[in-house]
Parts: structure tokens; sequence; C-alpha cells
């Protein structure tokens, strides 16, 4: 009789933990986008992406942009379940997120088309689209998790 409470102390410890949902706190999700930036960051300038290799650049950051719209869809419904007060001060500082993704999107149409001697410009700009709009990205996330609690 006491080994079945035991065991059944034992199963309903291991049921509990089985089903605890260990997401990330907001804070680790910073640092992961921080150091997953830094990444990227430090590639697209260690990489010098000659001119022959501009479909491979464009590409890749194409995917960085992707990824940051879906990020922003995410804090975006984040907020939009959020306080009224919250989602008016939220509003602009999307916005201008959203700005910052259509001028790297530029950057990356403009990258298509240049040619061997702007190449090395439109890339510098392409990068520092990018760094802005990533750096605004984290900010806000930083924002939203020191407003909203997770």
């Amino acid at each position: 009789m006491k080994y079945k409470r035991i065991l059944l102390a034992f199963l309903t410890l291991a049921a509990v933990m089985v089903g605890c949902d260990k997401k990330p706190t907001t804070s680790q999700e910073i640092e992961k986008l921080q150091a997953e930036t830094r990444e990227v960051a430090q590639d697209l300038n260690e990489q010098d992406y000659p001119f022959a290799q501009k479909t491979e650049f464009t590409e890749k950051l194409k995917g960085q942009l992707a990824e940051i719209n879906r990020d922003l869809d995410q804090l975006s419904a984040k907020i939009e379940n959020s306080s009224d007060a919250i989602k008016a001060e939220a509003r602009p500082k999307l916005q201008a997120l959203r700005d910052q993704a259509a001028k790297l999107n530029t950057h990356l149409d403009g990258a298509k088309s240049a040619t061997e001697s702007t190449w090395n410009s439109v890339k510098v700009g392409s990068k520092n689209a990018y760094a802005e709009l990533k750096d605004g990205f984290i900010k806000a996330r930083h924002w939203v998790s020191e407003k909203i609690a997770p």
C-alpha cells in the first residue's frame, strides 16, 4: 500500500513536470534575438559578397526580412490584445518598424538591378537598413516586454 502511494505520487509529479510549458522568458527571447542579430551582422560584414554573389546576399537578407516581418506580426498581435493606452503608444512604433522593413525591401529591389560599379554602395545601404530594422525591432520587443506581462 505504501509503495502504491509513492508510485502514485511519483507518477503525478512526472505528469505535472511533463505538462509544464517551458517557454523562454521575454528577456531570454530578446537575448536570443540580439545574438542572432550579431551573428547575421557579423556574417554580412565578414563575408564581402562581391558582385558575383549579389544573389546570395539578397536572398540572405530577404530571408531575414521575412523572419522579421513574421516576428512583427506576432508582436502586433500581442499589442492588439493589450490595453487601449498601450495600443495607442505602440502603433507609431510598429509603423516605424514597418517603414524600416519597406526601406530594406526597397534596398533589396535595388540590389537586383545593381551594376558592378554600384554594387558596393547598394550593399552598404542594404546592410545599414537591415541593422536599423533589427535594432528597432529589438528595442520594440523590449518595450513590449516591459509594458505587457508575458
